[in-house]
């Protein structure tokens, strides 16, 4: 009766998760015309922000209860998989066009707060309340960044008058935002639980559940809308996602994490770090030449994800 009741978990919990996306990335898109705000800024804030609050929930009440130490594998282990696996297997369903800005500004971004990062976490062992502060000060003039992105978007939108969702009702939007938002987090929540105890039931060991079952399932929030926005053909949305999110994980969640308690980054977190800075220069040198993520690039991404998958499970110790 539990196996039948934890199936039908299982299945309940991807519906969720699909549907959620759905009017996640449709609310979001109709936002963003609405307002005349570019895609990308729509992907990059509210959509980034809103696929991590598994990774941002779990670091602050990590930090709250004194277990702050888990913080660091949350955000680097998380940000790998987005870039390696999420994109890798997004953009194997449907070539990704990157924007300009992408390539020459947020893609950077990401290196740069990856390389900070370890930087803060390597001079002295510990994520301190000073470097929590120095992070959420980044994230502030990341924020401001966007919000100029945001305006000139506006402006280019107002000089073309021409917007097919200015008669949209803003309140259904957010709506639409909210609960599928709330469908997604919940959906993933109840898809781990349920994965978790069907591979317990089948006698799956704890280490391989770990990297395996509930890595994916805290990232299946950026993969189903990820995934989502890719076919609805909102490219921006798609990769704006997983980029803001990388920074919020790092500028936000380690920031306010490290701000509430020190967060210790023990040394071996440092093999992780190194492949979240390859990743996300990888990705970069993917979208470079063509500002687009092909069919290609994102097999390339997914064979990296194997190599590393691999060496975690040949070296579990070492795993963030």
């Amino acid at each position: 009766m539990r196996l039948l009741l934890e199936l039908v978990l299982l299945v309940a919990g991807f519906v969720m998760l699909v549907k959620g996306a759905d009017w996640f990335v449709d609310g979001a898109s109709k936002v963003a015309e609405k307002f005349g705000i570019p895609q990308l800024v729509i992907g990059l804030t509210i959509v980034a922000m809103g696929t991590s609050l598994p990774e941002a929930a779990v670091s602050t009440s990590a930090a709250l209860k004194g277990s702050a130490e888990i913080t660091i594998g949350n955000v680097v282990g998380s940000n790998i998989l987005n870039i390696l696996l999420i994109l890798g297997i997004t953009s194997v369903i449907q070539s990704l066009a990157v924007q300009h800005s992408t390539v020459k500004y947020e893609m950077p971004m990401v290196i740069g707060a990856s390389l900070l990062l370890v930087g803060i976490g390597l001079f002295d062992g510990t994520v301190g309340r000073i470097d929590g502060i120095i992070l959420l000060f980044c994230m502030g003039l990341y924020l401001f960044y966007l919000y100029k992105m945001s305006r000139k978007g506006q402006a280019e939108a107002a000089a073309e008058d021409d917007n097919p969702a200015k008669d949209e009702n803003i309140f259904k939007l957010l709506l639409f935002i909210l609960v599928g938002g709330a469908l997604i987090v919940l959906g993933s929540d109840v898809t781990v639980d349920a994965a978790t105890w069907l591979a317990h039931y089948f006698k799956m060991e704890e280490r391989i559940i770990g990297l395996t079952i509930v890595a994916f399932g805290t990232s299946l929030p950026e993969l189903v809308t990820s995934a989502t926005a890719a076919v609805k053909g909102k490219a921006d949305i798609a990769v704006g996602n997983i980029v803001g999110s990388n920074l919020f994980n790092i500028l936000f969640v380690v920031g306010i994490a490290a701000a509430i308690t020190p967060v210790i980054y023990e040394r071996k977190f440092l093999i992780d770090s190194v492949v979240c800075i390859f990743s996300a220069v990888l990705l970069w040198l993917c979208v470079v030449k063509d500002r687009k993520l092909k069919r290609s690039g994102g097999v390339i991404l997914l064979l990296c994800y194997a190599a590393y998958f691999a060496y975690l499970m040949v070296n579990p110790a070492a795993a963030a």
